[in-house]
């Protein structure tokens, strides 16, 4: 295996991976930027509207992020109201992720907006790299 910086440039799977990630993100962002929220932000939201009031610690394991990382990118959706947390009806000391009423209505806004980016990144994985999502998603 050549180890010089301009094959490791060229061959390494985690530096391609990262890459696709950003320009990937970056397609989302630019769709989604017209509602106010970045792609991070529209996952979020996703994650919690199919959650149905999970806690934090289910959120991020959902979201494969750590929960300080999540913390840190729920407060500007608190702060806009977009989001709230409430007491678990069945456990006090357990907090619940909700969307409110503008959450809602912005996740219902921006998820055309999604859908764009989606078939258009879709369209980009036909033909050759078809199993990629497939990769992708079994990758722990």
């Amino acid at each position: 295996m050549n180890t010089t910086p301009a094959a490791i440039a060229d061959s390494c799977l985690c530096l391609a991976v990262m890459r696709a990630a950003r320009r990937t993100a970056r397609r989302f962002d630019d769709a989604l930027r017209p509602m106010g929220i970045t792609s991070g932000q529209f996952s979020i939201l996703v994650a919690i509207a199919a959650s149905k009031g999970a806690s934090l610690g289910e959120i991020a394991d959902r979201m494969g992020m750590d929960r300080t990382t999540l913390t840190r990118n729920l407060k500007p959706l608190e702060t806009e109201g977009v989001i709230a947390t409430e007491a678990d009806p069945d456990d006090a000391r357990r907090r619940r992720l909700v969307l409110t009423q503008t959450g809602g209505a912005l996740l219902t806004l921006a998820t055309p907006h999604w859908q764009a980016a989606q078939k258009a990144t879709e369209a980009q994985l036909a033909g050759p790299a078809a199993g990629a999502r497939a990769i992708l998603t079994e990758m722990e």
